[in-house]
């Protein structure tokens, strides 16, 4: 494939799958009594997402939204739009949101805030990556794959403009 940006390694695809086995792990000793609910935000988490829901050995559902706030930029622009809602009933449910990146953590808390309005039993955020040094607003994570530097990463389902979502490892942008 050619690469029309300058780009770096930053995480391998033999490390992401550690990860998220150890992530699934987790998830299979917290909910070995019951059903989570288990929510994609596309389209970003969907690898990761498919990759984790595989190595999990509890009973699951799944359900998918679709949420923006970057559009075709680099920085967010605050405002998180509702692409695709739930399909599933989530009333008295044990949710787990699956996200692929945590920055600003506006997204995610919009999400959380909404969600709650529905009366789940409980809400659990799980993320591939972290990167704290853009936090907005401050969010739990409960399931949390890689703590990242603040610079603007592609691969494995991230992307720059709708592309590279489909490079195995991950890569940071050299300006």
């Amino acid at each position: 494939m050619a690469l029309k940006e300058k780009m770096e390694k930053l995480i391998s695809s033999l490390e992401i799958q550690d990860k998220i086995n150890n992530i699934a792990q987790m998830i299979n000793n917290d909910y070995k009594f019951k059903i989570p609910l288990l929510i994609c935000v596309l389209k970003g988490a969907c690898v990761f997402f498919i990759d984790l829901i595989r190595q999990l050995i509890v009973d699951i559902h799944i359900d998918f939204i679709e949420l923006s706030s970057y559009g075709q930029k680099i920085e967010t622009s605050k405002k998180v739009n509702i692409m695709k809602w739930l399909s599933l009933d989530i009333r008295n449910r044990d949710i787990i949101i699956v996200e692929d990146i945590i920055d600003t953590g506006i997204t995610c808390k919009f999400l959380i805030e909404k969600l709650k309005k529905n009366n789940p039993k409980s809400i659990k955020l799980c993320t591939l990556i972290n990167k704290p040094s853009k936090r907005i607003k401050e969010v739990k994570i409960d399931y949390k794959g890689f703590d990242v530097p603040n610079k603007f990463i592609v691969g494995y389902g991230l992307d720059l403009n709708e592309k590279y979502r489909n490079l195995e490892d991950i890569y940071y942008l050299i300006d």
